[in-house]
């Protein structure tokens, strides 16, 4: 799994943003994946996630309603539309995947995440 995030910029506050997050692997479908964010001074938080085939989702409760993660994995991508972004929504943003695990139970524990990408950072303006 080769993990590669984009889509990052300087928006203002109510703006959209859609973040893309490519594998160049062969075994995509096989991870459940997830997003999460670091914003400056803070420790990386938990974002979405999505389940191997895309019958599940979750989110933070500091982005339901906002944003929407999804999957393709016949193209082997992974998105985050973000919707309504606010000044705190700031941070680096990296795309993870993980094969291991409960999706039920271990979406929202990012030291199960095998597989990060580079980051992508978000900068929304007030």
């Amino acid at each position: 799994v080769q993990l590669q995030a984009s889509g990052g910029g300087l928006v203002q506050a109510g703006d959209s943003l859609r973040l893309s997050c490519a594998d160049s692997g062969r075994s995509f479908s096989s991870y459940f994946m997830a997003w999460f964010r670091q914003a400056p001074g803070k420790e990386r938080e938990y974002v979405a996630a999505i389940h191997w085939l895309g019958r599940s989702t979750d989110y933070a409760d500091s982005v339901k309603g906002r944003f929407t993660i999804s999957r393709d994995n016949t193209k082997n991508t992974l998105d985050l539309q973000m919707n309504s972004l606010k000044p705190e929504d700031t941070a680096v943003y990296y795309c993870a995947a993980r094969s291991t695990g409960y999706f039920s139970d271990s979406r929202r524990d990012s030291g199960g995440y095998e597989y990060w990408g580079q980051g992508t950072e978000v900068t929304v303006s007030s």
